[in-house]
């Protein structure tokens, strides 16, 4: 029951496009990485059916798609054997990455830690905010530019992770292709921001929502995020998803009531090498 392994999204594309399909939406992680990823992989059972699939964003960064346990456990395997791959994290659907860092570490002595737990949620019916927020949205254009890295530098750090020097490549072509949304409060002041993936395979997430500090507790952050759900809608998309931090209880309350509905958790975990 092996895993193959490639850096052409097309042969990954070719191997695995049913699994992919099939579960666009659980798969929204790979889907979205596919493209540009280090390394893309799918496990095989002895009937032909792919029962796992994978995305490296970076080396030693690996995100799973829908993974059985069984085919988490010969990925730890592959990946413990001479001149094999030691992630530094891995995150994906809760039970595979558990089963996964468990033979990872059983055969490597490495240890591993929880560092999130996340929750994948799909857009049902959607529901208008309810006070609405005072202003309108509208799609971030290239003047928006200093204020989007420097909004997307805050993002990064409010989820606990250490942002990067320079976001405008990323920011620039989701601004060109119009999947930047932001609200305006009535003075035309920029209050909040929510991005959106292109559509693949009928699916496209929402990400990047953030509003800074001062101006939250406005419902500024839900105008954003319906619009931009409803711009995916629009787009062709039959999936709209999103994933909420679930240690935040706040979000995950605010995208409830918006209409969308949990579809499965998540877990990243981090590796470290035995003393």
């Amino acid at each position: 029951m092996p895993w193959y392994f490639t850096a052409d999204p097309a042969a990954f594309r070719a191997a695995a496009g049913e699994r992919l399909a099939a579960e666009a939406a659980r798969n929204t992680a790979v889907l979205t990485l596919a493209d540009t990823a280090h390394r893309l992989g799918w496990h095989t059972d002895p009937d032909g059916r792919v029962t796992g699939l994978l995305a490296d964003m970076a080396p030693g960064l690996p995100s799973l798609g829908t993974t059985t346990d069984e085919a988490a456990r010969a990925l730890a395997a592959e990946d413990a054997r001479d001149g094999g791959t030691r992630p530094r994290e891995m995150r994906g659907e809760t039970a595979a990455v558990e089963a996964y860092a468990r033979e990872h570490a059983r055969l490597t002595g490495r240890s591993w830690a929880r560092l999130s737990g996340m929750r994948l949620f799909r857009l049902g019916e959607p529901v208008p905010p309810e006070p609405a927020p005072a202003g309108r949205a509208r799609r971030a254009t290239e003047a928006d530019g200093p204020l989007l890295g420097a909004w997307a530098r805050a993002f990064v750090r409010d989820i606990g992770e250490v942002p990067q020097d320079d976001y405008t490549a990323f920011l620039a072509e989701r601004t060109a292709e119009g999947r930047i949304h932001l609200w305006e409060a009535p003075d035309g002041r920029p209050v909040a921001m929510a991005a959106v993936s292109r559509v693949l395979d009928g699916q496209a997430r929402v990400h990047f929502v953030y509003t800074p500090d001062a101006e939250r507790g406005r419902g500024y952050a839900a105008g954003a995020t319906t619009a931009a759900g409803r711009a995916a809608l629009d787009s062709g998309a039959a999936h709209v998803v999103l994933f909420t931090d679930l240690a935040n209880p706040t979000s995950n309350a605010l995208y409830a009531r918006l209409g969308y509905r949990p579809l499965t958790d998540h877990l990243a975990v981090r590796f470290t090498d035995a003393a």
